[in-house]
């Protein structure tokens, strides 16, 4: 089974990026993983036409939005990471999501969604700036972690772990034992 990895950061070693190799480390000892830097990727924006719910696929030009559309439609699990951004996830991880709703869930005719990716795992990384217990408290990485939950709601799959870093400015060491966590949760896939 190939599980991808959706690194919705833009620092390519940063926290975020380092904990979701923790979990393909995980996930290699049993599946294949493919990476993807969602900050490299050429996307246009999402321009709310809803033409893609009819057609199954955004209609704009195909660009990497596409490409990656199809991957995540064919990969056996998600591994979704993203930094905290005023509590909710990257700007560019949401554009990537925004223009594949047809890839996560199609619509009945009285418009109830209908779920892709029946049972298929998923697991989501999170880091942010706000220390514990405030990144909870003010939905920061709770805030975070829902809207990924919310994309992955709606495409049927099962999460099987989270990992949450807080307090990054102050504190951006990774402890061992969250690592050893991320890891874990690699090996549920």
């Amino acid at each position: 089974m190939k599980i991808l990895a959706i690194n919705g950061s833009p620092r390519k070693k940063g926290t975020v990026a380092t904990l979701l190799k923790a979990v393909v480390e995980g996930v290699r000892e049993r599946h294949e993983a493919e990476w993807i830097n969602v900050y490299d990727l050429k996307m246009q924006p999402c321009v709310a036409c809803m033409k893609c719910r009819a057609e199954g696929e955004c209609v704009l030009p195909e660009d990497d939005a596409h490409i990656i559309g199809r991957k995540i439609k064919n990969a056996g699990g998600l591994i979704v990471g993203t930094p905290t951004h005023w509590g909710n996830m990257s700007a560019q991880l949401k554009l990537l999501f925004d223009r594949n709703v047809p890839v996560f869930m199609g619509e009945k005719p009285n418009g109830f969604p209908i779920p892709r990716h029946k049972g298929k795992p998923a697991a989501i990384v999170t880091a942010c700036t706000t220390p514990w217990p405030f990144n909870f408290i003010a939905p920061e990485s709770r805030g975070a972690v829902r809207a990924v939950r919310e994309v992955l709601h709606y495409g049927g799959y099962k999460i099987i772990g989270k990992v949450v870093k807080p307090g990054t400015r102050k504190n951006p060491e990774i402890p061992q034992r969250l690592l050893d966590r991320a890891k874990g949760i690699g090996l549920r896939f």
